[in-house]
């Protein structure tokens, strides 16, 4: 509705040529709001006191020209002028009776904006190390991440969604050795498991499942002899760092090397899997060993080279970093000739570019926070623009099982898993939890409200509200009776009645919310509407019978509760939950 006002404006502004050069710089759609009061109209537009400066004019007077000049149509009862020049808009009836014509006709592309060509947008999220199942903090990561990705294609954004497999480096090493001493274990092998290793039961199951053809048996006392100590005071990243090279000595490398890729991919498939299971799906999940085995990271590397971007300090290959604003240089090559983390996320995202994506969304967790101005300094150390990367951090989730806090820690193997979360509350509770509260504020995830089957869990009182709408249809078939649309659209003028007054009302605030939720990144927005929507439909619900002896009347208000029924089914699969007829 709020499109139907700003054509009304632009339509007013082209009978005024004189305003001409003043309005073409101006996105009219901005200057038009709907207001917090009913009392002040539906809609008002600030495009008098924007215009007023360039147009040399009082913001009033200007407004009563453009007033004055507004074409007349059936779906605005009047304006009025107030305070320094704002046009308040009061709509008609007629207005509401077309919006809920409009979602019945539209169905589940209510809401939704027309196509547009750019940006392109690649939006990474998830990207957890494959070293063990996802836990309930990933699951956040996932939520956010989807809904966000479902709100920007449903603002006309073509959006592809990607997961980062870190599957190089240090982590895969010490994943490969604790599957490997979980697998000697298992042929009798005695000894104090590491505690830098990765230690759930994930890696037993792994290790009985590894390809070991060709290792008959290890020398336990060989792998730990002349390892550094790993005592409680000791250094365990010391320990874990001499297992792994005697793991490699001992197994061979080739060997070792297979057990390491075996594992990551038992694990990257399970995450996969995993996330399926939550309705959550990836265009391209990209490697990292890809970016090295396509010479992407030496093809970067060249480029920033080039540009003389790199310098030598130390025996080690810096990054100009400083130059671009970040707080220090940054090492791309470290003296041993081994390549950073941070060469690797300039190449990705450099390769982003590459492939055509123009806006980078990267949601991370809220430990990465210095991750931003370094990256963006390699994007504009190659050519590209800084706010190419736009990164959205994700505070921490903390789970209560009654008062008790539980732990999340890959390594020690104490953590709830994602799958054991969706086990007991349910994939719909867990994906409409995780984005009830804006992604930089922490979240208490609260198990027993989630598990919850009454009014006062959220996500159950919206799916009731469409259940409710089902059951209403329901009842009307077993009275032998019928809906007429047609006749329902008809009759939408008898609806007079606050409530239905006020659900309408509801009903078209939902592509203004929609278009909100994805320009700010919040999907809170949308379930805060929704929970809104619900509470107008159950009290319309409970205050009058909609199934009534008048056929015109009863098939109106059977044409309101229909198009709600479509509008909470749009915003609920936006955020990946189900619309059920029956609860």
């Amino acid at each position: 509705m709020k499109a139907i006002v700003a054509q009304l404006v632009e339509d007013a502004l082209a009978a005024l040529p004189d305003l001409s050069d003043a309005v073409a710089n101006l996105d009219l759609a901005t200057t038009v709001e709907r207001t917090r009061d009913a009392g002040h109209g539906d809609f008002a537009s600030n495009v008098a006191m924007r215009l007023a400066r360039t147009a040399r004019q009082n913001p009033r007077e200007l407004a009563n020209t453009i007033t004055d000049c507004l074409p007349d149509s059936n779906l605005v009862d009047k304006t009025e002028i107030a305070g320094p020049g704002f046009i308040n808009f009061y709509l008609s009836p007629a207005a509401f009776h077309t919006e809920i014509e409009t979602i019945l006709d539209q169905g589940g592309d209510y809401g939704r904006q027309a196509a547009k060509d750019h940006p392109r947008i690649l939006l990474e999220f998830v990207s957890a190390n494959p070293t063990g199942p996802l836990h309930v903090g990933h699951g956040r990561h996932a939520s956010f991440g989807a809904t966000l990705g479902n709100l920007l294609e449903a603002a006309g954004y073509p959006v592809q969604r990607e997961y980062y497999v870190n599957d190089a480096g240090r982590q895969m090493d010490i994943l490969g050795l604790s599957v490997c001493l979980r697998w000697m274990e298992s042929q009798g092998a005695s000894f104090a498991f590491p505690r830098a290793g990765y230690r759930g039961d994930y890696i037993r199951d792994i290790a009985a499942e590894i390809d070991t053809s060709g290792i008959d048996s290890v020398d336990t006392s060989a792998l730990f002899e002349g390892v550094p100590a790993d005592e409680p005071d000791g250094d365990k990243e010391a320990h874990i760092g001499g297992l792994i090279d005697a793991a490699k000595r001992t197994f061979g490398d080739d060997a070792f090397g297979r057990i390491r890729q075996q594992s990551l991919e038992s694990i990257r498939q399970d995450i996969e899997m995993d996330l399926a299971e939550f309705g959550v799906i990836f265009d391209r999940w990209y490697s990292e060993q890809d970016l090295e085995k396509n010479g992407r990271i030496d093809a970067a590397l060249v480029i920033l080279e080039k540009r003389n971007m790199l310098y030598q300090k130390d025996g080690a290959t810096w990054f100009r970093a400083t130059d671009f604003g970040d707080e220090k240089d940054r090492v791309v090559v470290r003296e041993n000739g081994v390549k950073t983390y941070f060469a690797s996320d300039i190449a990705y995202h450099f390769d982003k570019r590459e492939r055509g994506f123009e806006h980078l969304i990267d949601i991370l967790g809220a430990d990465h926070h210095g991750y931003v101005a370094r990256v963006r300094a390699g994007l504009s150390a190659m050519g590209y623009e800084a706010t190419d990367l736009e990164v959205e951090l994700m505070q921490f989730v903390v789970l209560f099982r009654g008062k008790e806090k539980l732990a999340m820690s890959t390594r020690a193997g104490e953590f709830v898993t994602l799958r054991q979360l969706r086990e007991e509350v349910g994939n719909d509770a867990a994906r409409f939890f995780y984005v009830m509260r804006s992604n930089d504020q922490h979240l208490d995830f609260d198990l027993e409200l989630a598990k919850r089957r009454s009014t006062d869990n959220p996500v159950y009182y919206i799916q009731y509200a469409h259940a409710r709408i089902a059951s209403v249809f329901r009842q009307l078939a077993e009275k032998t009776l019928t809906w007429d649309p047609n006749n329902g659209r008809r009759g939408l003028s008898l609806l007079t009645e606050t409530h239905e007054k006020e659900l309408m009302t509801a009903l078209s605030r939902y592509p203004e919310v929609l278009e909100l939720a994805a320009a700010n990144r919040a999907p809170q927005h949308l379930v805060h509407y929704l929970r809104d929507l619900a509470n107008e439909f159950h009290t319309y619900y409970n205050a009058h019978v909609f199934i009534v002896d008048d056929d015109t009347l009863r098939d109106a208000r059977l044409t309101l509760i229909a198009a709600t029924r479509t509008v909470i089914a749009n915003g609920l699969a936006i955020i990946g939950v189900s619309a059920p007829d029956r609860m």
